[in-house]
């Protein structure tokens, strides 16, 4: 492996996740560790033993990996905008989203890692469960065909083809998120898509890729009649407003309203970051 490479890091959000949270880890270092520079658990307050669980299958990973508890409970979005900032300040490339209930599958990566595509020509790969080539076990048909009306509605209102509204699998450029506005998004489950749609709005690019994905041993924290009425609201606010609909403040919190503590940290992380080592492994 040569040092041109990018420095990639793999942000796990995670809450409620005792039970998925080490099987998601093992799938991260056995599929992704020749590209990956650092592992961050991110627990958003879990009530669990999801900490613990974490902290046995960080110790074991062959990557750096580090456990960082939010201060507050900040839904998933907030956690994104904890993991964004964590990649910026520690200059690395890429962050990629690996959600820990072990729903997607990191090694849908694998081809697109192969191919290239974590260069500076995408500024985002974003996992589909609704494209040519996805799969999906566990997940009931009625929820199948009402994503796929949304995604309509989506890429109507945005004027640009919208294959997923957000899965647990996606990749961002490090760079793109230094110079772009993010952190006025919602932080609750709708982060997701106000994201896409402020990606969409400044042109960045992206492409979608196909992911298997499964349920069997989580736990929905998603209230579909209620999401589905306020993602409805969002297609129509970006409709109507586009760029301004966006710029309006969607969470309470300034940006400095996400700190995180450091709960734990493998000795593969502490030997690489004594050598002082900022290139693949």
């Amino acid at each position: 492996m040569t040092a041109t490479l990018p420095r990639i890091l793999v942000f796990v959000p995670m809450y409620q996740c005792e039970r998925q949270i080490a099987r998601v880890l093992e799938r991260i270092d056995r599929h992704l560790s020749p590209w990956v520079h650092e592992v961050a658990v991110i627990d958003n307050g879990s009530r669990d033993r999801s900490r613990a669980a974490a902290t046995a299958a960080l110790t074991g990973l062959s990557i750096p990996g580090i456990l960082l508890l939010n201060d507050d409970n900040y839904n998933l979005g907030g956690s994104h905008k904890v993991a964004f900032n964590h990649a910026i300040a520690g200059h690395f490339d890429w962050v990629v989203v690996v959600h820990g209930d072990d729903q997607a599958d990191p090694a849908d990566l694998i081809p697109l890692l192969e191919a290239g595509a974590f260069g500076q020509d995408n500024d985002a790969l974003l996992g589909s469960r609704f494209s040519m080539g996805s799969s999906r076990s566990g997940y009931a048909m009625h929820r199948v065909l009402g994503n796929h009306v949304f995604n309509l509605i989506f890429t109507l209102a945005a004027q640009r083809m919208v294959a997923d509204l957000g899965s647990g699998l996606n990749a961002f450029r490090v760079g793109w998120l230094r110079e772009h506005r993010w952190s006025n998004l919602a932080d609750d489950l709708t982060f997701n898509i106000h994201f896409l749609l402020t990606l969409i709005a400044n042109r960045a690019r992206f492409q979608y890729f196909p992911i298997s994905w499964r349920e069997e041993d989580q736990v929905s924290n998603v209230r579909l009649l209620r999401q589905a009425w306020r993602t409805m609201g969002m297609a129509w606010g970006y409709l109507i407003g586009g760029k301004a609909y966006l710029s309006k403040a969607h969470t309470v919190r300034p940006p400095e309203g996400y700190p995180s503590t450091t709960q734990y940290e493998n000795p593969r992380r502490r030997s690489h970051s004594a050598t002082g080592s900022t290139g693949p492994r």
